[in-house]
């Protein structure tokens, strides 16, 4: 009897909790909040938490400079690596019904980074994600990437309703 209990209260905790989160999800528009703590210094185009309450979580992984081709842009130039880093991470949301709004993380890993690539991945990340409310973010300065020529790889999380 014990034994059946426990299964009965396992069944409604797991499949209860999916139901309430099913209604909780289709009520209508995921609930984002971005905030920044006012106990640290202001961030430069990033939110110190992205707070998600509902939606559905979309896992991105590594963009690069690869064409659709597999071929690399502009070998040797940040800059225009960086810009197919994000017009792919832009395809890859599309193809899951997202766009850049809906990116709550970004993760950044840079070759040989300096404030140079600095700057030219804030250039180009501000004319692809929502500036007045920025995601979260992470950059990383790396030694190398799963190839020799390129020079940045950019992962995100996105959320959608």
């Amino acid at each position: 009897m014990r034994c059946s209990r426990f299964w009965l209260h396992a069944w409604l905790v797991v499949f209860g909790g999916a139901l309430g989160l099913a209604q909780t999800g289709s009520a209508g528009k995921s609930k984002i909040e971005f905030k920044n703590s006012g106990e640290l210094s202001a961030p430069a185009g990033y939110s110190h938490v992205a707070i998600v309450s509902s939606g559905k979580m979309l896992f991105i992984p590594g963009q690069v400079g690869l064409d659709k081709q597999g071929q690399m842009v502009g070998k040797g130039d940040f800059h225009a690596q960086t810009a197919q880093a994000f017009a792919n991470l832009r395809s890859v949301l599309a193809a899951a019904g997202a766009s850049t709004n809906d990116i709550v993380k970004l993760n950044y890993y840079v070759v040989g980074l300096n404030h140079e690539k600095l700057l030219a991945v804030r250039d180009v990340r501000d004319q692809f994600i929502d500036m007045g409310h920025p995601p979260a973010s992470t950059l990383a300065g790396v030694q190398e990437l799963f190839r020799e020529d390129a020079l940045i790889e950019i992962e995100a999380v996105a959320v959608i309703p």
